[in-house]
């Protein structure tokens, strides 16, 4: 691997991707040339985070240091890479630990990159995206990797994944409930091996039935039995069934993971190996695996890839709402009106309502998108709505950019509940507020449904006071819809936004 240096550094379209994984932390920085992937730099620190995770799903004050230990330490290679190009997934330990946004606000202060915490099916996506980039392959595959909290599994299509699937088994969280201590047994094994056969029960069916040519793993664990299978002498390209008994009868020689001495299986991975071979040999068993190859490549690596794609302005996160738009057949021209006003609002109340760059995407994908509980019922389609994007898989969009959508959508009319908005870390509340508010009024302008009603206007934000100048000819005409902005006034009041609408009351009072 190519090390980092000041040249490389200099180089145009430089994009880095940081994977805090449950067993261990991940930085590879690259850059575009000529539109095709250069990697420049990989670093990877053991954490092991996932065994600072307790019953309670809480995570331990030891673990969070030694994240933000190696954080700051990824924070100072990361230096020469301009921020808009860094990107940071964190996967299983994260979106399970009840106090990760303690970790994720402790983070900030020695790390200035925001962490985006992702579903287990888009961990498994980008894993696929990195092996199909990483290795061209004509036919289905079924892609494994066994982490240090969950395992994913992903079957698909050249750059198109087709299944998407992450069990809740993994290489530290099994060590720690059943090979605790490092001490190796046949029943520690059997009882690990089932357990994992188990969490495999619900997707085996439709994974046979989908179907596959090759089956590739990725990462550490499968990394590390491919070399004492090629260290062993037995098969340098491929890791088979019997294989996999095989080194479970050599570990079994010994009694405690320390005492473990085979070729290819470093220090740091011994304590590892018992439970992600269980993993491996239930995984063979329930899916009928004959044989694995080993490709070097993942979820950073298809962190970078989509990094790449939207550096040229294919977000598939785009292609995600599209898929959307279509399945719930949702009325587009009412949904591009409300975009348009939208961005049109967005657009007036700036700098002084400074959203950020991400804002005018994630309003005009909501606009898109706030109708689509209607195939539902019409009567409480926010909620709808809103239930449909909280629960479907969203391709592209991290945990808490999917949270945003749903809520907007949830309170895009109605009364507004501020304690039912969820935690948010990558955006601050006032950001939230101030967008919802934007969106909603968006939305009642538009509730006529015609292109010749928004009239001509103007929006002034300052503080927490937005003013909405409107012709009083306009209040005149549509009654109604003046009725509804000066309840408006009431609904934005709850989230601390003032509503100011020059001339609205007195129109009403003398008509």
């Amino acid at each position: 691997m190519t090390q980092l240096t000041p040249s490389a550094i200099a180089a145009a379209e430089l994009i880095a991707a940081v994977d805090l994984g449950s067993n261990s932390f991940h930085l590879v920085i690259a850059r575009i040339m000529d539109g095709a992937l250069q990697l420049l730099h990989r670093e990877k620190q053991k954490v092991q985070l996932a065994d600072g995770l307790d019953e309670q799903l809480m995570l331990s004050d030891e673990a969070m240091h030694r994240g933000l230990v190696v954080l700051k330490q990824f924070a100072d290679t990361l230096q020469g890479v301009p921020s808009g190009s860094v990107r940071v997934i964190a996967t299983y330990t994260l979106r399970r630990a009840k106090n990760a946004n303690s970790f994720l606000h402790k983070a900030k202060a020695v790390f200035p990159y925001p962490i985006e915490v992702i579903s287990g099916q888009e961990e498994a996506r980008f894993i696929y995206q990195g092996v199909a980039h990483f290795e061209h392959y004509a036919g289905q595959r079924l892609v494994m990797d066994i982490g240090g909290g969950s395992t994913e599994f992903a079957i698909g299509l050249d750059f198109q994944p087709l299944r998407l699937a992450s069990r809740n088994m993994g290489c530290v969280s099994y060590a720690r409930q059943f090979f605790a201590k490092g001490k190796i047994s046949e029943k520690r094994f059997e009882r690990a091996i089932i357990q994992a056969e188990q969490e495999l029960e619900n997707i085996v069916n439709n994974y046979k039935t989908t179907g596959w040519q090759q089956v590739v793993g990725t990462s550490g664990t499968i990394k590390t039995i491919k070399d004492i299978i090629s260290g062993l002498g037995w098969h340098p390209h491929c890791i088979e069934l019997a294989h996999l008994e095989k080194i479970k009868q050599l570990a079994l020689a010994h009694e405690n993971c320390d005492e473990l001495d085979l070729p290819g299986l470093t220090e740091d991975r011994k304590q590892l190996l018992c439970p992600g071979l269980a993993i491996l040999i239930a995984a063979f068993n329930m899916l009928d695996i004959d044989q694995m190859v080993y490709v070097d490549a993942a979820l950073r690596e298809g962190v970078l890839y989509e990094m790449s794609n939207r550096l040229q302005h294919q977000d598939i996160r785009s292609h995600t709402v599209a898929s959307l738009v279509k399945r719930y057949a949702i009325d587009t021209e009412q949904a591009e009106r409300v975009k348009k006003t939208v961005l049109m609002l967005h657009a007036k109340v700036q700098p002084n309502w400074p959203l950020g760059d991400e804002w005018p995407q994630l309003l005009g994908w909501a606009a898109t998108l706030y109708e689509t509980g209607l195939q539902i019922n019409s009567s409480s389609v926010q909620r709808h709505s809103a239930y449909i994007l909280s629960n479907t898989s969203l391709p592209g969009f991290n945990q808490e950019q999917q949270q945003l959508l749903s809520c907007l959508v949830r309170f895009h009319r109605r009364k507004i509940k501020p304690d039912k908005f969820p935690p948010f870390y990558l955006f601050q509340h006032q950001q939230v507020h101030q967008a919802l508010a934007l969106f909603r009024l968006a939305i009642l302008l538009n509730q006529k449904r015609r292109d010749d009603v928004v009239p001509a206007l103007e929006l002034h934000a300052k503080g927490n006071q937005l003013e909405l100048q409107i012709p009083a000819e306009w209040y005149q005409q549509q009654s109604v819809l003046a009725a509804d902005l000066l309840a408006e006034k009431e609904h934005l009041a709850t989230v601390g936004i003032e509503l100011q609408c020059p001339g609205l009351r007195q129109t009403l009072l003398e008509e």
